[in-house]
């Protein structure tokens, strides 16, 4: 059986070597284990995926439904499972902490804080509460008797104001503060990633790769990019076939999506691989 201490130093490990790592996001435990017996080495959850599988849209969820969300996913595969966690669930330093402390009960070995404040008249966190919030998150982290690793999130790209500089002067904060992997969704160009690797030194997470136009995997490795997350986009490709077969059947009423879909006893057995993996 594989231990949460197990995967914890697997997860660890991922970044501590030199190789880039793609961390894929299921959203259920069917999605984990395929993705599990596919060969991935590691699983992030997704805010976004998941909101959409219980009938809402992101940032509708408690902190309860994510820790119950967390507590399905983490002992579905023998994989290190990280956890988009949103803002912390709070405004407070101490409310991050006691996130992180949460997330770590239910299965997590990382965890990810945004520093989205949720108010559209002010959608982040002035620099230093930002980098406050992180050190309070790592803190959480680094008490545990096994590595977590606290991934801070600057959200200039999709919240708040998409200035190159100020992403890279919170990262630089965030990466003082402790934070143990940064990230900054929605960087827009590889001119753009290259210009935050080169002003941190701890692991880079991407979202897919620059918006401009998504690159393969390679080039993002050639660059020293860490790890490469793929948000809700997974979830989004499969509810968008569920929605071009609907839409097929009250349309034409054929059936032409069945040509994409996979034979029950495949993904039974993708399934026990993963869960076994």
């Amino acid at each position: 059986m594989t231990t949460q201490k197990d995967k914890a130093f697997a997860f660890k490990a991922l970044h501590d070597n030199d190789d880039l790592f793609v961390l894929p996001n299921p959203w259920d435990v069917g999605s984990a284990r395929m993705l599990a017996g596919l060969g991935f080495k590691a699983l992030a959850s997704t805010s976004a995926g998941f909101a959409a599988s219980t009938g809402v849209a992101d940032y509708n969820l408690t902190r309860d439904l994510k820790l119950a969300h967390i507590r399905a996913l983490a002992p579905a595969t023998p994989l290190p499972l990280t956890a988009d966690l949103e803002n912390g669930f709070g405004h407070s330093p101490e409310t991050c902490a006691e996130t992180i402390r949460l997330g770590a009960e239910a299965g997590l070995v990382g965890g990810s804080i945004e520093d989205f404040t949720g108010d559209s008249a002010k959608p982040q966190y002035e620099i230093a509460e930002a980098a406050d919030r992180v050190r309070a998150a790592v803190e959480a982290a680094n008490a545990l008797p096994f590595p977590f690793l606290v991934t801070a999130r600057a959200e200039n790209f999709f919240t708040g104001v998409p200035d190159l500089s100020d992403v890279i002067a919170r990262l630089q904060a965030y990466q003082e503060a402790g934070a143990h992997v940064l990230y900054a969704p929605g960087l827009k160009t590889i001119d753009d990633i290259k210009a935050v690797l080169g002003a941190v030194d701890r692991p880079i997470n991407v979202l897919m790769g620059p918006r401009a136009g998504f690159v393969p995997m390679a080039e993002l490795e050639a660059l020293g990019v860490k790890r490469v997350s793929m948000g809700a986009s997974l979830a989004y490709a499969a509810y968008g076939a569920l929605v071009r077969a609907g839409e097929e059947l009250l349309g034409p009423g054929t059936l032409g999506f069945l040509k994409g879909a996979a034979p029950g006893k495949d993904l039974a057995a993708l399934m026990a691989k993963g869960a076994d993996s």
